[in-house]
């Protein structure tokens, strides 16, 4: 059933826009996160939101106790922070637990030996992915909070990668999983939540390609 127009914020959403909102929300994935702790450099937070925004993550979880400092760039995001939802937290216990009270795994990224190959677990279930800044990695209290501990092999001198390029591996195996489940093929955000994205994107100054309209 095609979405009933509604006049937003005083003008009317135009066929495009309201096809274009439906088929994003569509595909978003209301049980697949991302959590960025100690992630000091804007840039790298706003290449990071760009990547959640075309694999279909919907919830961003930020771990800083100082969240001012990061402000993202709209050249690296290309707008992408308009629709991914991004959640501060203070400290890793408090986002953690939360989110192992919703039901999700948590996954943290490390180069121990303890750690498996990314490519070697189930990403169609509810899953939170942690990520720590290049310098620092992981806290020693989120790897303690986690369920998992995820490595991407590497054989070269420096054994480290980019925030957006870890980010952006790991999401599109998540991404290749889920799509081959089907879960990418049908609705699957609750109705309540949907609709109230639903309104809120169709208000916004431009449609979710991020082109104004």
């Amino acid at each position: 059933m095609a979405p009933r127009r509604v006049c937003y914020d005083g003008r009317m959403p135009t066929d495009r826009r309201i096809r274009r909102v439906t088929a994003v929300l569509d595909r978003r994935q209301p049980d697949l996160r991302v959590v960025l702790e100690g992630v000091a450099i804007a840039h790298n937070a706003s290449a990071v939101l760009r990547t959640c925004d075309a694999a279909g993550v919907l919830d961003v979880d930020i771990i800083s106790p100082h969240p001012d400092v990061l402000v993202f760039n709209k050249a690296i995001t290309t707008r992408a922070d308009k629709w991914v939802r991004v959640r501060v937290h203070a400290g890793a216990a408090d986002c953690l637990s939360r989110l192992r009270a919703e039901g999700y795994l948590i996954a943290a990224t490390h180069l121990g030996e303890d750690a498996v190959p990314y490519r070697e677990i189930d990403y169609t279930r509810p899953i939170a992915l942690v990520f720590g800044s290049e310098s620092d990695g992981v806290s020693a209290e989120a790897l303690a909070l986690s369920d998992l501990r995820i490595r991407i092999p590497m054989v070269g001198m420096v054994q480290s990668l980019n925030l957006s390029v870890s980010v952006g591996i790991v999401l599109y195996e998540a991404f290749y999983q889920r799509q081959v489940k089907g879960l990418y093929a049908k609705r699957r955000l609750p109705p309540d939540r949907y609709d109230t994205l639903f309104k809120d994107w169709l208000g916004t100054e431009s449609g979710p390609e991020g082109k104004p309209e």
